[in-house]
């Protein structure tokens, strides 16, 4: 037997953890040779980055390990870096784009190279092992921070951040050594801020002044990057975040701060002059920063510093700005002032600038500095060499582009233009075409005042662009629209006494239909309604009429609130339809917003019912397709005339106005009728209005208290034979069942029903009455609350139908007891209503079948609760019954007295609070039985 057979399990546990790192560092190096040898023409295997990274796992469960160990470790670790270094620029120059998905695989190597040294951890023999781990570290980090994997840039540099915490700082002499550390800790500081992690940014910024060294370099870049955190705080800031100006402005102090510590330990004359830069930089940033935060005070503490630096200060062209606006800030125009006309002879000024800044001063000094602004503004002409087009360039430069003080740069340059000096440039036949360019300027102005509503500044503009037009008969009409346009701003401004003069001399020059509707609108300004009125006859005779300004006033008059005037306008267009004129706009949309305008107020009911029934008229006269128009607009149309006559018969029967009501209801049947293709929605819309038409009718009489004459229960009983042929069409047209309509419009069927039996006791048809009643309790339409109110109805009133009345209430009882919860208080209604009718009709030659309906009403209380059946009806019945028995004992009819008695007795048992009645019934009942 061998030695390695009989060695111990120990042994053989020990001899694997020997070979396994190995055999991981063998697979490692077999890989990294494939790198190695890598051609940039094919991309290295996807797998790589995921195969080191398993090697590397199962690498760093079997540390630690040996220094020879450690060394290999080390020794892949750089070939693997090397080699990722030698694919990225060979792909970089032979490939003129590389994908994400490589750049993120090269990263990942690299990421697995650091990790290799982190599990190697440090070696003998090799100087600074930490210095070069956290160097791979913080290169790696750099390239996943380049592309925005934040996560995996901050976890490299934490991982570096932990080796430098291992290191004796102070003993770091080398400066290269000493720069990686600070640009470490910047690094990280940079990844944080772009993780939205501001606090831990600028956290490690404050521990970045632990690793300067006293190097003036140093100093520059932790500078740099909290000038670089203070702008991208500054270019988040809203107008009101005065926190975030806050925070921009502390970051751009801390800036200054080693500004000043490194050019106290710079050395050369190349540092002092690049530090000087950095920290006039970041003081004109600072004053920036003070002017949004309108601490002028300190802007102009800043901008004197820069100024009075040493070796002749800072000549930044934003520095004049910075100053104008801070003296305008402090309302020191007069230094402002000073520092614009300096900015106007510093000739090396930008003019954007120079124009920023006048829009600035403009804003600012307002109407009170318009005669400094205009001397500065000819300032700024002298600087053009004042030609008629360098005018213009600079007019068009100044005055344009609206935003904060157009209005007021509006007004000077108005101000300019009309200077004597300014007019001359604009004289001679060669500044022509300039004249016209400076009257293109101001209209262009003055009409995008006018469109932001400013018609003060546009009508002075308007003004000024009128010294731009020639006086001769060629420029006869463009004067013409100047006067018309200042009538329209001087509208705008409600100065109608000299909107009204400008619009005469316009008509003076080119009298045409804009001028006869613009004095049209003046009349409406005034509330003139009658000379509005005038004015609409007017335009109709001007030469160039259209009919679309009738529309444009009746729109205008509706805006002023001017309805009668609408109306007038509206009313004048149909007159055009009726001579047969070609029109623009359809005659039923004419119409429809006619009664719209009439429906937007309360009065008008008349009027809208006479253009309802011109309406009808016209439709009847061309043929429903030709005035309402065809296929689906065509039926739109007519609904929405049927459906308004429609609202106005309900409203008016809902004010009582019963008259208007009838004739509004009637309408609406006759244009739901036109309705082509009318489906059952229409016909019972057509059912309806009939209905209510007549039931209109017969609250007319009620209301006027004089019985409808012969004519009118002609008329209704017209409108109930529509309606009830109607009912029939649709129930015929819907199913074979013939209730179909009855359960879609169970309240139409019943007030047909109601107002049918009313004009037929009018007529004294009394079997109709009964026919209807009986057709209407067969339908499903049928409520017992309907019958109830028909045999009510019937059953009182000097055309009372006792037949009627007895049927409705017999089928109204079945009805309510038949239900699952009967309403009993509606039940002793009935009861008592049936039995009052018997009493009078049937008299005593029917004495059987009151009794019975007391016998019935006994057998309804049999089982009911104590409370459930009425209280004093059942009271009544039981007093009632017994009273019955006191006529029949008087005429010795004993047995007849003894039923009545009985059953009142009986019903008395079943009410509460009846028991003293009981006992006295009782009493007499049992001295009757003993009578012989």
């Amino acid at each position: 037997m061998r030695i390695a057979e009989i060695s111990s399990p120990e042994l053989r546990r020990i001899n694997r953890d020997v070979e396994a790192p190995h055999r991981l560092l063998s697979q490692i190096e077999v890989t990294v040779k494939q790198l190695e040898s890598h051609s940039a023409d094919k991309p290295p295997p996807g797998t790589v980055a995921a195969d080191l990274r398993q090697c590397l796992t199962q690498l760093g469960q079997l540390a630690p390990f040996s220094n020879s160990l450690k060394l290999q470790i080390w020794k892949l670790s750089y070939r693997l870096w090397n080699a990722c270094v030698d694919i990225s620029n060979t792909t970089s120059i032979r490939c003129s784009s590389v994908t994400v998905a490589a750049d993120e695989n090269q990263a990942e190597l690299r990421h697995i190279t650091a990790d290799l040294l982190s599990i190697a951890g440090e070696v003998a023999g090799v100087p600074s092992p930490a210095i070069k781990s956290l160097s791979f570290y913080y290169k790696t980090g750099l390239i996943w921070h380049n592309l925005q994997k934040f996560d995996l840039a901050n976890k490299c540099f934490e991982r570096a951040t932990d080796l430098v915490s291992k290191l004796d700082i102070a003993s770091i002499s080398d400066a290269g050594e000493r720069k990686l550390l600070l640009d470490l800790n910047l690094a990280r500081s940079r990844t944080a801020w772009e993780a939205r992690d501001q606090n831990l940014a600028v956290a490690l910024l404050n521990r970045s002044k632990s690793l300067l060294f006293g190097s003036c370099e140093h100093y520059k870049e932790l500078a740099k990057q909290f000038m670089a955190f203070g702008k991208s705080s500054l270019s988040k800031c809203s107008e009101d975040s005065n926190r975030d100006l806050s925070e921009a402005l502390k970051l751009m102090n801390e800036a200054l701060e080693n500004c000043e510590k490194g050019f106290g330990v710079a050395r050369t004359r190349e540092d002092k002059v690049e530090i000087r830069g950095l920290r006039w930089k970041v003081l004109r940033f600072i004053a920036a920063i003070h002017l949004q935060k309108e601490e002028f005070e300190s802007v102009i503490k800043c901008v004197k510093v820069l100024r009075d630096s040493a070796d002749g200060g800072d000549d930044h062209p934003s520095l004049s700005v910075l100053a104008m606006k801070a003296w305008l800030g402090l309302g020191r125009h007069v230094e402002a002032e000073r520092e614009l006309r300096g900015m106007v002879i510093d000739r090396g000024i930008p003019e954007g600038v120079w124009v920023s800044a006048v829009e600035a001063y403009y804003a600012a000094a307002g109407t009170a500095g318009a005669e400094t602004a205009k001397g500065v503004f000819l300032g700024l002409l002298g600087r053009c060499h004042i030609s008629a087009g360098a005018a213009v360039r600079v007019a068009h430069r100044v005055i344009g582009g609206g935003g904060e003080g157009a209005r007021v740069r509006a007004k000077v340059v108005a101000e300019l233009v009309s200077d004597e000096r300014v007019l001359a440039l604009f004289a001679g036949k060669e500044a022509a075409k300039d004249k016209v360019a400076m009257h293109s300027v101001l209209w262009n102005c003055g009409a995008d005042n006018f469109q932001s509503k400013d018609y003060e500044t546009s009508a002075e503009l308007f003004e000024k662009s009128m010294l731009y037009i020639s006086y001769d008969t060629e420029n006869r009409v463009l004067r013409a629209k100047g006067f018309r346009v200042l009538c329209l701003c001087h509208l705008g401004l409600l100065q109608l006494d000299r909107a009204q003069e400008y619009i005469n001399e316009a008509e003076k020059l080119e009298p045409n239909i804009v001028c006869a509707f613009l004095k049209f609108k003046i009349y409406l300004q005034k509330n003139d309604h009658q000379g509005a009125t005038s004015q609409i006859e007017a335009m109709t005779t001007c030469l160039d009429f259209q009919p679309d300004f009738l529309s444009l006033s009746a729109h205008e008059a509706v805006a002023c609130h001017a309805l009668p005037v609408a109306v007038a306008s509206l009313s004048s267009m149909l007159n055009f339809y009726a001579s047969g004129k070609s029109m623009s706009t359809a005659e039923v949309t004419v119409l429809r917003t006619l009664l719209t305008v009439l429906s937007q107020e309360q009065g008008n009911e008349q009027q809208v019912l006479k253009f309802l029934k011109h309406a009808h008229t016209r439709a009847t006269e061309l043929g429903p397709d030709y005035f309402f128009g065809k296929e689906e607009v065509g039926r739109r149309e007519r609904n929405w005339f049927a459906v308004t006559s429609w609202n106005f018969g309900t409203k008016t029967g809902q004010d009582k106005n019963f008259e208007l009501s009838v004739e509004f209801l009637r309408l609406a049947s006759d244009f739901y009728a036109l309705v082509e293709g009318s489906d059952n929605e229409n016909n019972v819309m057509v059912c309806k209005s009939l209905t209510l038409s007549a039931s209109s009718m017969i609250a007319l009489e009620f209301q006027r208290k004089t019985a409808l004459s012969e004519t009118e229960v002609k008329q209704a009983v017209h409108l109930l034979d529509r309606a009830g042929q109607m009912l029939k069409s649709i129930s015929a047209g819907n199913s074979v069942n013939d209730d179909q309509i009855n359960t879609i419009e169970p309240d139409l069927f019943f007030i047909y029903t109601f107002c049918a039996y009313d004009i037929q006791g009018r007529l004294n048809d009394l079997g109709s009455q009964l026919l209807s009643v009986r057709s209407f309790a067969s339908s499903k339409a049928c409520k017992p609350q309907y019958l109830l109110q028909i045999g009510l109805s019937a059953s009182q009133g000097p055309r009372s139908n006792h037949e009627v009345a007895t049927f409705a209430l017999n089928e109204c009882l079945s009805s309510f007891l038949s239900s699952p919860v009967p309403d009993y208080q509606n039940v002793a209604l009935v009861v008592r209503k049936l039995i009052a009718i018997a009493s009078i009709h049937k008299g005593d030659k029917d004495d059987d079948f009151v009794y019975g309906m007391y016998k019935q009403a006994y057998g309804i209380m049999v089982g009911l609760k104590e409370d459930e059946y009425p209280i004093e009806e059942g009271k009544w019945l039981a007093m009632t019954a017994w009273n019955r028995a006191a006529v029949p004992v008087r005429l010795g009819q004993i047995e007849v007295g003894k039923k009545w008695m009985t059953i009142g007795l009986d019903i008395a048992k079943h009410v509460p609070g009846m028991e003293a009645y009981k006992a006295c019934m009782e009493d007499l009942l049992n001295s009757l039985e003993k009578k012989p």
